[in-house]
């Protein structure tokens, strides 16, 4: 699927993607995946619906979505690379990513965001309402020990 504003295009089609450009950002310039190894970069993608933003042939913003298509989605990896921020880019791609037909009626939109609270507030993420209720089990290392091994 694919959309078009201006000179920019979005599209969950893969097989365009810069994956060298997509992994280098991610493992190597975000704050939340630093260090994972390209084989579990690849299976990600490949087990997800994923979006690329791109300026003509050059991929400049990502995010993928986990989901069983039917109640819950979990968005994900999401960016823009730093010189096409401010062009209201991410918010065109969050309107794309929400309107996609497969995502339509799901019941729970999950995220995690150190510092984009106000641009995912815009479309109806809230922080949770209960957060006694949700656990998480989490390996900060894990990326470390599979690099060892």
């Amino acid at each position: 699927m694919d959309w078009r504003r201006d000179e920019y295009w979005l599209t969950t089609d893969s097989t365009v993607f810069d994956m060298d450009v997509l992994f280098r950002f991610i493992s190597e310039e975000s704050y939340w995946a630093r260090g994972i190894p390209r084989s579990t970069f690849d299976k990600a993608l490949r087990n997800s619906l994923s979006f690329g933003l791109f300026d003509g042939e050059h991929q400049i913003g990502f995010a993928r979505v986990v989901s069983d298509f039917a109640t819950m989605a979990y968005l994900g990896d999401v960016f823009i690379r730093d010189d096409y921020r401010g062009r209201g880019l991410s918010k065109w791609m969050m309107e794309c990513i929400l309107s996609h037909p497969d995502l339509l009626g799901l019941r729970r939109w999950m995220l995690a965001t150190a510092d984009a609270h106000e641009l995912y507030r815009k479309f109806g993420f809230t922080p949770l309402r209960a957060p006694e209720k949700f656990m998480e089990r989490h390996n900060s290392d894990v990326y470390t020990t599979a690099a060892q091994t």
